[in-house]
């Protein structure tokens, strides 16, 4: 064991491996912003049918998949907007800091945030800045200017609306960032379904615009499919270190027959929202109970005691998201993806036995 670790890198065994909640298949899982609803049987079956046929003896060929056209004409990306797929935004977040990489480059992101953000600046050798949110989740614009100023990033993400908060950062302060960055600037709009705004129509425009989003908050988190929207020239250098055949064809052939359905995906997203408004004014009605704005999938409330009504839920067969202690800004604070009604109220259900 000695021996192995001598030869990893020293950042690298610095480093804590992501954890994946291994969760009985008998609990409510609503801890990690997916869409609780799967495909009716009859959508099922065709989807089968379809992956049958699917290639799997061939490599597969993102650039030429059929799959771009799809997610153009479904979102409106703009013709100007070069579409990078990868395997999940992740293995982008991933690209685009190696990219972006060189000695002494610095990364920028608002805290808290996207863990994965900080992990890729580790991994690959740039100076992470985080800048602290203002206590209620919103961006601090003038932190986030002066630190710009100060280190001149390479990269700045912008989660847009925010992981794990939900929050979302409004459209001035996003464009002023923008405006301000010497570098790249990835607005991270993986929640962007469930938000009122986006900067998808601007992709393509500015060289330095990166627009992220991913079918995994809308229903398909196991096909870990995402794409960066963008100008050409940095879709070009990205194409340099994109690894060839990155995608498979399982998830290519799944993902457009999703987007060809995704009048029942946009069904689904609806109610959800109605059920985060529901949600958040039931958790709000919670004695000593505070929820933060969210247009997202979930909502981040702060308890009195977060650890005991984790522990609680998770007794009775839920399971949550615990973010007190991840960051000092979210002290007390719980993360619930909105589930459908009947999860939800299985949630209220429980929280008012401990309030």
């Amino acid at each position: 064991m000695d021996a192995i670790q001598n030869l990893v890198r020293e950042n690298i065994r610095n480093m804590a491996a992501y954890a994946v909640a291994d969760v009985p298949a008998s609990f409510v899982k609503l801890d990690a912003m997916e869409l609780p609803y799967r495909f009716p049987e009859d959508l099922r079956r065709e989807l089968a049918a379809e992956l049958a046929e699917a290639q799997i003896n061939r490599y597969p060929n993102p650039a030429a998949c059929g799959l771009q056209p799809l997610l153009r004409a479904t979102f409106d990306i703009p013709e100007a907007a070069r579409i990078v797929l990868g395997n999940g935004s992740d293995e982008l977040i991933q690209l685009l800091t190696m990219l972006l990489a060189k000695p002494g480059a610095k990364m920028l992101a608002p805290e808290p945030g996207f863990v994965m953000y900080r992990h890729n600046a580790a991994l690959f050798g740039m100076e992470y800045v985080g800048v602290p949110l203002n206590p209620d989740f919103t961006l601090n614009l003038d932190a986030m200017l002066a630190a710009i100023e100060t280190h001149r990033p390479a990269l700045v993400f912008l989660a847009c609306p925010n992981n794990p908060t939900g929050v979302p950062f409004s459209r001035e302060d996003v464009q002023a960032v923008i405006d301000a960055a010497p570098g790249v600037v990835v607005v991270d709009e993986a929640y962007g379904a469930f938000s009122g705004g986006s900067f998808l129509p601007q992709a393509g425009g500015a060289e330095k615009l990166v627009v992220l989003r991913t079918l995994s908050k809308i229903g398909f988190a196991g096909l870990r499919l995402g794409y960066a929207c963008c100008h050409s020239a940095l879709a070009a250098e990205l194409a340099k270190i994109v690894p060839p055949y990155n995608m498979n064809q399982l998830s290519l052939a799944a993902a457009k027959f999703a987007l060809r359905h995704y009048g029942w995906v946009a069904e689904k997203i609806d109610i959800l929202k109605h059920e985060r408004a529901r949600l958040a004014q039931e958790l709000a009605a919670l004695p000593g109970v505070r929820v933060f704005p969210s247009e997202a999938n979930f909502l981040t409330a702060r308890v009195p005691d977060a650890a005991s009504v984790f522990d609680t839920l998770k007794a009775n067969g839920i399971l949550i998201k615990k973010l007190h202690g991840a960051h000092p800004l979210l002290e007390g604070c719980l993360r619930f993806t909105v589930g459908t009604p009947e999860q939800n109220r299985q949630v209220l259900a429980v929280l008012k036995t401990v309030f």
